[in-house]
């Protein structure tokens, strides 16, 4: 497929999308489903995806007669400057707090896990470094690192989920409800905003080459990374049981230090520098997004610019937790709540306030045209 100057194709904008919220199941994501799903995460996880395709369509349909804007963009056209550059404002510091909050989880990670010798200010400084440079470089880069790095990282992960699985103890799912099927509901619509970042990639919905294939890598991601992370979820409980993968903070990397793969002991090895690399291209991504919105806001057509200042505020804010892993948990359980009815209400406003303007009329007679 021919790929225009400045724009992604399909395959780089699923590895994006694969790479970015696929991720989260090597985060602190399925301790805090665990809480209140237990056992039966894995099936709210599917709930959280089946629940996600409204909004997600319902936005798709949105961009489908706006197809040269991108998310703050039609806000603009549909709310009008002051309430619409309000919201988009409120969606920023959502986001931004996201940023910070999952980038300090992240180096507690890589802090408590792999290099316990290291203050935790010089991994978040070579972190956040490394992502500005990452995000300055552009989307086309971001794209084409994704790309090339996804088949290595599922790979691992899918030998990992293998090797879990054969360890493993089945009757540790059971019961398969959990603790009832209220609960699971419960749990699936207070995490709702997992898969917030659909509502984020429309920022970046004119970067990719065609609307058709932006239809598609979002569908096609959305049901990927539901059936990966509810894999994984099924994975860590047959693994160490629910009330042990609760407990823990990071279950997946706890998983790859327990298994053991033929005469390789320290199975991390194997799995830490894909992931690393993974954890790169997430954050630089999420600061590229930062950056357009901060630049629509601003109205700022050159927002690469904006990308070291957005990287110093999340530094200054993100180093300010004395406890990042127990600050960091709870601010991300209250940013999940906030998000939750922003990804829930906004998509479906925007289309009602769409159809009231008569946009997708305009739509139908384009494309008769």
């Amino acid at each position: 497929m021919i790929q225009s100057k400045g724009k992604l194709g399909i395959k780089e904008f699923i590895s994006i999308i694969a790479l970015t919220i696929g991720t989260k199941l090597s985060d602190d994501t399925p301790s805090i489903i665990y809480e209140n799903a237990k056992n039966a995460g894995w099936i709210a996880t599917i709930l959280i995806g089946v629940m996600s395709f409204i909004p997600v369509i319902i936005l798709i349909k949105v961009f489908s007669a706006h197809k040269d804007k991108n998310l703050h963009e039609v806000i603009i056209y549909l709310f009008g400057k002051i309430l619409g550059n309000l919201i988009s404002i409120i969606i920023l510091v959502l986001g931004a707090s996201a940023l910070i909050v999952d980038s300090g989880v992240y180096v507690d990670i890589i802090g408590t896990m792999y290099f316990t010798k290291t203050p935790p200010s010089i991994i978040y400084l070579i972190l956040m470094a490394v992502c500005a440079y990452g995000a300055k470089r552009g989307i086309e880069q971001i794209g084409a690192v994704s790309w090339l790095l996804l088949p290595y990282l599922k790979i691992t992960l899918l030998v990992a989920v293998i090797v879990s699985i054969n360890e493993g103890t089945l009757g540790f799912i059971f019961p398969i409800w959990g603790e009832g099927k209220l609960e699971i509901v419960k749990a699936s619509a207070k995490n709702l905003s997992i898969f917030s970042d659909f509502l984020f990639i429309g920022l970046i919905a004119p970067l990719v080459v065609s609307f058709k294939d932006f239809k598609k890598g979002t569908i096609i991601s959305l049901i990927f990374v539901t059936l990966e992370i509810s894999l994984a979820m099924v994975t860590f409980v047959m693994l160490f049981d629910y009330t042990t993968a609760e407990m823990l903070s990071y279950p997946f990397h706890e998983t790859i230090r327990y298994i053991q793969i033929g005469f390789l002991t320290n199975v991390e090895t194997l799995f830490f520098p894909f992931w690393l690399v993974a954890t790169f291209i997430r954050f630089s991504f999420y600061l590229y997004l930062s950056a357009i919105l901060l630049g629509g806001i601003l109205k700022i057509k050159e927002f690469e610019y904006l990308i070291p200042l957005v990287t110093t505020i999340v530094i200054l804010i993100g180093l300010s937790p004395d406890s990042p892993s127990i600050v960091l948990y709870t601010m991300r359980q209250y940013i999940l709540l906030l998000l939750s009815p922003a990804f829930i209400f906004l998509p479906p406003l925007m289309w009602l306030i769409a159809k009231i303007r008569g946009d997708f009329k305009n739509e139908t007679v384009q494309e008769s045209s």
